[in-house]
């Protein structure tokens, strides 16, 4: 892959772990400073509750992806040298499949395998 490649998608991580960081912020400062006066009875509150764990459960999920995201920017500081390929077959993973999911560690075959067995329909 050639370097405009490399930084087109280090330009889509580093976007995306800036809006992941952003977001992580604006949830914990709502959470810290709930409106008070939408808590005014007790379905306001449990509402209130319900939507906070909605919420910390999709920051938990994203906290995994930023942590893959870190991993992603490291590897392609290290030269890129294991970027790119898949991490089962050492296939180059095409760069459409990067672009739309820079953390792809799989090529698309590999990626549908480990699908298929993760569903139980293992060939």
């Amino acid at each position: 892959m050639n370097k405009e490649k490399r930084a087109q998608i280090r330009e889509r991580l580093q976007a995306e772990r800036e809006r992941l960081i952003a977001s992580a912020l604006g949830t914990l400062e709502d959470v810290r400073h709930p409106n008070q006066d939408d808590l005014n009875d007790e379905v306001d509150l449990a509402t209130f509750e319900q939507n906070e764990t909605v919420s910390l459960r999709l920051r938990d999920r994203e906290a995994g992806l930023l942590s893959k995201i870190d991993e992603t920017l490291s590897r392609l500081d290290n030269n890129g040298t294991d970027f790119g390929f898949c991490e089962t077959c050492g296939a180059e993973i095409g760069f459409e499949r990067l672009l739309a999911r820079p953390v792809a560690t799989l090529c698309i075959q590999c990626k549908e395998e480990q699908e298929r067995v993760e569903q139980g329909y293992a060939s």
